[in-house]
């Protein structure tokens, strides 16, 4: 009987700092129950409460909710684009793993050339065994609105058959456009973020070696020319096509900035309309700071084929079906025979090879799909077939033939 006091008690407890937490204690508000003698709250500062929460319930979810991007990352300025550089080079001062001259006679005539030219006639029919020389292609991206004077990265490309690029240095390099154009002059030491070494048959190889990299390696001798806009307007591309956030967009500015400013011509670019002068350069930070919720995109999977990897996004849908699949083994072995004749004996000693085939076939029970509309309901239901990433690329390109997959499917 005393436990049973107890815990009556402690739920009698319970229960007066629950009313204690809901009523609150008195105030000049409060007012007293004629029956019962307990204070109570007006209805109305109740309702003023539960307001409260739901206020901020609602600010919580919708915060999290909504997704917004800045303009500047969904869209580009039309004209404001990077352009590739390309150059042909030497790189010198290699450890003995530069280019063998003998398989790449352009490394040889590129020194005689380059020697030609600083004044250095060497005889006829000389025969040059450069070991620490390399041939590479110098690539560079001119970012835009450079001008003369500043400087880029470029990378350097063996085309030769060099083991490393490592502790050399490229001679001067010019870097030209696409209209054939000299546009940057590179030069400096390689940077390669590999190492390697050789020794008795046996090498050891971490990373990369055949292209390194020249951070500020090239200095811009020309600029390119960028027009900010058409006359009194601007176009925006959007990097990926959507009629949908081309319409956000339009409102968007719109709505903040002016009235009939913006208009999209089709899914990709949008037209608005620019003050001149040097206006032009604030007014497109502030539409490039605009914050826009993009639409959602297509339902997609992404198959590579070469690693097994298979990535989707969150609209991929799956209606119900039915899998089965098996995995198919063929093992083939080879074992070797030797016959000997008896001592002092004519016969001759005879190998005989003996091929074994082993063909395994797994069971494959049918599996069934239940239909899936978020993207955990879709992993769900593909982790239940318990297939590999090699085996889900097969099963996830006869579910689309089947328009069981409910997606774009695209290879890579």
């Amino acid at each position: 009987m005393r436990t049973e006091d107890r815990r009556q008690k402690t739920e009698d407890r319970g229960l007066v700092r629950l009313r204690r937490a809901f009523v609150g204690r008195a105030s000049p508000d409060t007012k007293q129950n004629p029956r019962s003698g307990q204070r109570i709250r007006p209805l109305s500062s109740v309702l003023c409460l539960l307001t409260s929460v739901i206020c901020l319930l609602s600010s919580v979810f919708c915060s999290s909710a909504a997704h917004a991007d800045r303009i500047k990352d969904m869209a580009t300025i039309q004209g404001v684009r990077d352009n590739q550089l390309l150059g042909y080079g030497i790189v010198v001062g290699l450890d003995g793993s530069g280019d063998q001259t003998t398989q790449t006679p352009f490394t040889v005539q590129s020194i005689i050339s380059m020697l030609s030219q600083m004044g250095i006639n060497l005889p006829q029919g000389t025969s040059l065994q450069l070991k620490n020389v390399a041939a590479v292609m110098v690539t560079a991206t001119l970012p835009p609105f450079s001008k003369p004077g500043q400087t880029i990265d470029v990378t350097a490309s063996s085309i030769g058959n060099a083991k490393s690029l490592r502790g050399g240095t490229l001679l001067m390099t010019p870097l030209k456009g696409a209209d054939g154009q000299v546009y940057a002059m590179a030069q400096g030491n390689v940077l390669v973020g590999g190492v390697g070494a050789s020794s008795g048959g046996s090498s050891v190889q971490v990373n990369h070696l055949s292209v390194g990299r020249l951070p500020a390696g090239a200095t811009v001798e020309r600029a390119v020319p960028t027009l900010l806009g058409q006359g009194g307007f601007i176009h925006l591309e959007l990097r990926t096509t959507d009629f949908t956030t081309a319409a956000r967009i339009v409102e968007v500015i719109n709505t903040k900035i002016e009235p009939d400013l913006a208009a999209a011509l089709d899914g990709r670019v949008i037209q608005v309309r620019a003050p001149g002068g040097n206006e032009r350069v604030a007014f497109i930070s502030k539409i490039e700071n605009l914050e826009v919720s993009p639409a959602q995109g297509i339902a997609k999977v992404i198959i590579n084929a070469r690693t097994g990897s298979v990535v989707m996004n969150q609209a991929v849908t799956l209606d119900s079906c039915a899998v089965a699949h098996g995995n198919l083994t063929v093992v083939i072995s080879s074992d070797s025979t030797v016959s000997q004749p008896a001592p002092l004996s004519p016969g001759q000693t005879v190998q005989t090879d003996n091929a074994n085939i082993d063909i395994k076939s797994d069971q494959g029970g049918l599996v069934q799909l239940s239909k899936g509309t978020s993207l955990s309901d879709v992993v769900k239901a593909l982790n239940s077939i318990g297939a590999t990433p090699q085996d889900l690329l097969a099963i996830l390109q006869a579910m689309k033939s089947s328009g069981a997959l409910r997606a774009e499917l695209e290879i890579i």
